[in-house]
């Protein structure tokens, strides 16, 4: 396998995951909401606001991993709005907006580390590919 075939590859198959992770979040904050708002110490409609953000952004994020050319700057928007994603999970518990339990920081940090990992993982399989994926 070329170096350029497997950095697509891993580009496809991180987005394929960011999607679905997104998605299954998003079905998790919007259904569980109320139980997760007690437990995490956030806003009931923070979580189903999450939720509802969530569920379309994953199936954005699964339809570009899935066509069979993908569009750079499709990822590059979704590079950023991981980004994005991250700062704002962050500010959340460092602003006051939020007075999460001790599991709601966690899970707020856990969450804004895989949205960072993704991002990262998005973003070098994008550097890797070859120059036009589209």
């Amino acid at each position: 396998m070329s170096t350029m075939t497997a950095s697509w590859n891993l580009l496809r198959r991180v987005l394929l995951a960011d999607g679905v992770a997104s998605g299954a979040m998003g079905v998790l904050l919007l259904v569980a909401a109320g139980p997760l708002a007690g437990l995490l110490g956030l806003e009931l409609a923070l979580l189903r606001a999450a939720g509802v953000i969530l569920i379309p952004y994953g199936a954005l994020v699964l339809y570009v991993g899935a066509r069979t050319s993908i569009s750079p700057r499709a990822v590059w928007i979704i590079v950023t709005v991981n980004l994005l994603w991250v700062v704002d999970s962050i500010l959340l518990l460092v602003t006051g907006w939020a007075d999460p339990t001790t599991l709601g920081y966690l899970f707020t940090v856990g969450q804004a580390l895989a949205v960072a990992a993704f991002a990262g993982l998005e973003y070098a399989g994008l550097r890797r590919s070859p120059p036009a994926l589209a």
